[in-house]
């Protein structure tokens, strides 16, 4: 079957950008960047350091690439909200992650900052993005937020951007799955294939949050492209949901307190990997 019956099957963005068909991908939870309410105007230079760090921890322990968040935006503003000052830093942070620790590097802007992240990711060597809200219109922490993909997709094709892979969540973590609830988990699975996305991510309900092994295989039976789990992975239950998906965004089970606003502990993401590596993937 090809693209829903309509466009061409995709090649494997995992493939192009990893070259790999699975993948462990870690998640740098940025410090406070400028115009958010919790910068309280350190030295930029440190935030880039620590993301550096951060991403170096991943790499050292045989991850394949990382996303960098600006997860201390709190609380994240609506994607028309978001300021020039945070596309400037993320590009800026995801250079010098691209530039010293050597691996694929992904942005992701809080709340559902699609063009921002794309344009983070044109300036700053970076990959793909992540989005959060892909297709449809979801009840969000932030409030009403519509489906990107319309915006996204006219906005990379401006930046001349094609190599800028999209990685969409399904599902949404912090929000109702969708206003009326009427979509299924197959039709919202189809919904974000049709609307161009290149990777599939599969979550749970919030960060943290375990994604259930029924909604992996769901998505996954019922779409040709990458499906990635995005929440709730740990060492205690990576052989049974990295078998049944393409890969993982890990974080939280990762940091010394286990919770996202920790450091990245060098000691778990390597027995992570090794874990991985028993259910068949490669080192990078």
């Amino acid at each position: 079957m090809d693209r829903l019956g309509v466009f061409p099957p995709k090649a494997s963005a995992l493939q192009e950008l990893f070259a790999t068909s699975r993948v462990l991908l870690g998640v740098v939870h940025s410090l406070p960047l400028p115009g958010s309410p919790q910068y309280k105007g350190q030295p930029l230079a440190e935030v880039y350091r620590f993301a550096v760090e951060e991403a170096r921890t991943y790499r050292e322990g045989g991850f394949h690439g990382v996303i960098v968040e600006n997860a201390w935006d709190l609380p994240f503003a609506r994607p028309n909200d978001l300021g020039f000052e945070t596309a400037a830093c993320m590009a800026v942070m995801a250079d010098h992650v691209h530039e010293q620790v050597g691996l694929p590097v992904g942005v992701n802007v809080l709340a559902n900052g699609a063009l921002c992240a794309l344009a983070a990711a044109q300036a700053g060597q970076a990959s793909f993005i992540r989005v959060n809200q892909w297709v449809n219109a979801y009840v969000a922490n932030e409030g009403l937020l519509d489906g990107a993909s319309p915006g996204a997709t006219r906005y990379r094709a401006r930046l001349r951007a094609d190599h800028v892979k999209v990685f969409a969540d399904v599902h949404v973590k912090h929000g109702s799955h969708s206003i009326v609830a009427d979509r299924t988990l197959s039709e919202q699975t189809q919904d974000a294939e049709f609307f161009d996305a290149d990777v599939l991510i599969a979550t749970g309900s919030r960060t943290g949050g375990q994604t259930p092994l029924d909604e992996v295989r769901g998505i996954k039976e019922m779409t040709q492209l990458p499906v990635v789990i995005g929440s709730g992975m740990t060492e205690v239950n990576a052989a049974e949901l990295l078998a049944a998906c393409d890969g993982a965004i890990v974080a939280s089970s990762l940091k010394d307190n286990e919770r996202w606003w920790g450091r990245v502990d060098a000691t778990k993401v390597k027995a992570f990997a090794e874990r991985a590596r028993g259910v068949g993937y490669e080192s990078p």
